[in-house]
């Protein structure tokens, strides 16, 4: 079972009143932590969906190279290219 962990964040100003505006009967949530949970959610995917493109675009450039060009590497040196 996952662990729950609790956390508390302090906002003020234009930020407290903008979450007041996303919360409650008027907003979309209907508390602050499901607000907060939604947000973290979708950086996730978000961060997700960046690594994924990123990877995509390394592979897309590795096709399209010239076969002259590869050099054949062993799993060692991946590894080690990888880590920097």
């Amino acid at each position: 079972m996952p662990r729950t962990t609790t956390m508390t964040v302090r906002v003020s100003g234009a930020l407290s009143e903008f979450v007041a505006t996303n919360v409650g009967e008027e907003g979309a949530y209907e508390n602050v932590s499901e607000y907060i949970r939604d947000l973290i959610r979708r950086d996730k995917e978000r961060a997700e969906r960046e690594a994924f493109d990123r990877l995509k675009a390394e592979l897309n450039r590795a096709f399209a190279a010239p076969e002259d060009s590869y050099k054949p590497l062993t799993a060692a040196e991946v590894i080690a290219r990888n880590r920097t």
